[in-house]
């Protein structure tokens, strides 16, 4: 970091209590109030009034003493006494750090070349500015940084604009010719060991920087499409890692909300501009801090179109309701969230075609999230607290080409089934209706006829559809699972497989009732 030292004397303020003077053998005759703190100074002993204008008016009556408030110096009593130190010769060491608050103060001041000839300070500081400052990589992040504070009279003085267009010109600038100072903490990333510079090397640093400056810097960024849209949307990935980190409903909200909302408004429209991942955990943010239903549209919109290329692990997020459907007890997974995009890219994928099943794109597309949606599932099934509605919602919401087989929402329901021990027989219907036995292997339709989760109606229709089929393998397949079902504890299922196979499944589906009355009529003549 640049440094400027002006002044040759030693540092003789002291403060006694809340007043801070210097040390002289002459006595003061200027008082200055600044907030809480007051200055005894000299007028004209040391050239304080010749360099600062203002103060030259305020004591135009020749009084012996004067008092003066500037409770609104930019700044405060600091910068003041920068520019006090400076007109007394003092040592002083300006940096990127002090520049803004010290040029706005000496502004207030009217520290120009009009006061004095032997070179004020706002020139001095001017002179800093551009040779030094705006040089420098890291000098102008924390310049325009420190600025913040002062936003009123930075943008007034031009310090915003000029330190904003030095860093946009340095980040369009060929990674080859960076040849500066930059932060770069990537996992994996040596410098020592890479000759190159990662293109982008700069998202870090003005991830430092507030939300505001962070989107006037991005906005001039994208104007110029010099930038690929995965850098742009890099760069608000790393922003959002810096801001929104695990944050929780009893974070500022308000100030999330707003970094939130500003980032999404700066997502280039490309649909490779930011990943599925970091979409759908802006999505998830959304929900959390309560963002405009018009944000959430737009990020379930971009969700929906990568959809494809998400994973389990992109799914999982944790519910921000504060109770389910069964009840009122929380539950583990924000399955919402997931419904909400899944619905979205299905409202698209049928817009794309009049018979979307019959296009061979389409039909890979669905079918990818469809296993996608089954494995989720599988996951989801294992919290106990899950309610079986939305187990049910979300599964019957792909269609049916989107499942060439239905092993993998089969495995889902099993699971379902063994942590949920206490459902009640209408909702072990109700999920089981989901699957297609038609479209299971021979091997889950092995299992799904010994499961003794499954309702009875679910098993005929497995044995029905193994007889049916009428080859050897499947016929001692369905002698095993019907030696199996006689010996179900269960008095329902203790049935004979050669009484269940002269009912057709509709039957069995219609008139479970009946036939378990007949049954137990012949059992009990």
């Amino acid at each position: 970091m640049k440094f400027m030292k002006l002044g040759t004397r030693p540092d003789t303020f002291y403060t006694e209590e809340a007043t801070r003077t210097v040390i002289s053998d002459a006595p003061t005759d200027l008082i200055i109030k600044i907030n809480n703190i007051t200055y005894l100074i000299h007028k004209l002993q040391f050239p304080l009034l010749p360099n600062c204008g203002l103060l030259q008016r305020l004591c135009s009556n020749n009084a012996d003493k004067i008092s003066i408030e500037l409770h609104d110096i930019p700044g405060g009593d600091e910068a003041f006494e920068l520019c006090a130190k400076f007109c007394y010769g003092i040592t002083i060491n300006l940096s990127a750090h002090n520049f803004v608050s010290a040029f706005c103060a000496a502004k207030f001041l009217q520290m120009s070349e009009e006061s004095t000839a032997n070179g004020n300070f706002i020139a001095k500081l001017e002179t800093f500015f551009l040779s030094c400052i705006l040089a420098g990589w890291k000098d102008t992040i924390v310049a325009l940084r420190s600025a913040v504070g002062l936003s009123e009279w930075s943008d007034n003085l031009g310090i915003t604009r000029k330190c904003i267009d030095s860093i946009v010109e340095k980040i369009l600038t060929p990674p080859p010719k960076v040849t500066w100072s930059y932060t770069y903490t990537r996992p994996g990333y040596n410098k020592k060991t890479h000759r190159s510079v990662p293109k982008d090397w700069w998202t870090e640093d003005i991830a430092d920087l507030d939300v505001d400056l962070f989107r006037c810097i991005i906005v001039a960024i994208s104007s110029t499409c010099m930038l690929p849209p995965p850098l742009i949307g890099e760069a608000l990935h790393v922003y959002a890692c810096r801001w929104l980190p695990d944050i929780s409903a009893q974070s500022n909200s308000v100030k999330n909300r707003q970094i939130l909302e500003t980032l999404i408004s700066l997502i280039p429209p490309d649909q490779e501009s930011i990943s599925v991942s970091f979409s759908l955990r802006l999505l998830s943010l959304a929900n959390l801090l309560g963002a405009s239903s018009v944000t959430k549209t737009e990020v379930i919109m971009r969700c929906s179109a990568l959809l494809e290329e998400a994973t389990v692990s992109d799914l999982l997020f944790a519910s921000h309701s504060a109770s389910n459907d069964d009840g009122g007890d929380e539950h583990c997974h924000d399955v919402d969230l997931v419904v909400a995009v899944l619905e979205s890219f299905l409202m698209a994928w049928r817009r794309q075609s009049p018979a979307a099943d019959e296009n061979a794109q389409l039909l890979i597309s669905i079918r990818k999230v469809g296993k996608l949606i089954d494995s989720y599932l599988q996951v989801v099934a294992r919290d106990r607290t899950m309610p079986v509605a939305k187990m049910i919602y979300l599964a019957e919401a792909l269609p049916e080409v989107a499942r060439p087989n239905h092993d993998d929402v089969y495995k889902a329901i099993n699971i379902f089934l063994k942590e949920h021990p206490y459902l009640s027989k209408a909702d072990k219907k109700r999920l089981c209706r989901v699957l297609n036995c038609q479209k299971l292997s021979a091997d889950v339709r092995a299992h799904a006829v010994k499961n003794e989760r499954l309702p009875l109606r679910t098993v005929v229709q497995v044995l029905f559809f193994e007889q049916e089929k009428g080859n050897s393998k499947t016929s001692s397949r369905v002698a095993a699972a019907s030696d199996e079902l006689r010996s179900r504890p269960d008095e329902k299922l203790r049935r004979s497989a050669s009484t269940r196979s002269r009912h057709k499944v509709a039957e069995a589906d219609k008139d479970e009732m009946n036939t378990k009355h007949s049954l137990e009529s012949r059992r009990n003549p």
